[in-house]
């Protein structure tokens, strides 16, 4: 449910706003997607095809791993496409047909969001050299981290955005796809992006946690006028 509209006065569009590179391209495509949606294709169903798309990434290095095979890297671009289809359209299509489970939909999408963490983290866990498996617990705790920053948001600001800047979660899924298939191509680099990334991740989140703070503070100090105003 993490890739959502955020047009609230067009059909199947929720009350999430988007920031990223590609919501131009990408909301009208979920929109024309959620109108030939299949009835049978629930939103509950789609976010089992999400969390199938991950056991699909995690297979893929898992088999690489087993096998010292690279080519199995390329499953998880298909599995990194499955589960953008199902966790983009899920809560997209509950909106769109006048179904919505605000709140349901919202506690399903972070045990889904950290439940692919945990998967795809183990199959990079299980693919990585011993010596650089310290990368993907990092990787994990910068994840959370995003994760903790856009729920305690939530609570502050009562809108939920997911996407920290230009670089959302569709744009993550395609920047993995691309470091898998250099990884398949020319071998042995998948470490030198993950340190990139975690640097990157980190300062990002630093970032997104002074703003945090700073608007904690300022809901505090609109709370404390709208205090002594009633007095």
């Amino acid at each position: 449910m993490s890739i959502l509209g955020e047009d609230k006065n067009q059909k199947g569009s929720i009350d999430r706003s988007r920031t990223n590179l590609l919501r131009g391209l990408e909301q009208p495509t979920l929109l024309f997607l959620c109108r030939i949606m299949p009835k049978f294709l629930t939103p509950d169903l789609l976010t089992a095809i999400g969390m199938l798309g991950t056991v699909i990434v995690f297979a893929g290095f898992y088999f690489a791993s087993i096998t010292h095979e690279k080519i199995h890297l390329l499953w998880a671009i298909l599995g990194f496409a499955i589960n953008w289809f199902g966790d983009s359209l899920d809560g997209r299509i509950a909106y769109y047909r006048n179904t919505p489970r605000k709140w349901y939909g919202f506690a399903l999408d972070c045990i889904m969001d950290w439940l692919s963490l945990v998967i795809m983290s183990l199959g990079f866990y299980l693919y990585i050299d011993d010596a650089y498996k310290i990368f993907v617990f990092l990787f994990a705790c910068n994840y959370a981290w995003v994760v903790l920053i856009a729920q305690l948001r939530y609570k502050i600001t009562d809108k939920y955005t997911i996407d920290p800047g230009p670089i959302g979660p569709t744009e993550v899924r395609i920047l993995l796809c691309l470091v898998v298939v250099t990884e398949w191509y020319f071998g042995n680099i998948l470490i030198y992006f993950s340190t990139i990334g975690n640097v990157l991740f980190f300062l990002i989140n630093v970032v997104d946690t002074f703003k945090l703070l700073k608007l904690g503070n300022e809901r505090d100090a609109e709370e404390k006028l709208k205090k002594q105003a009633a007095q």
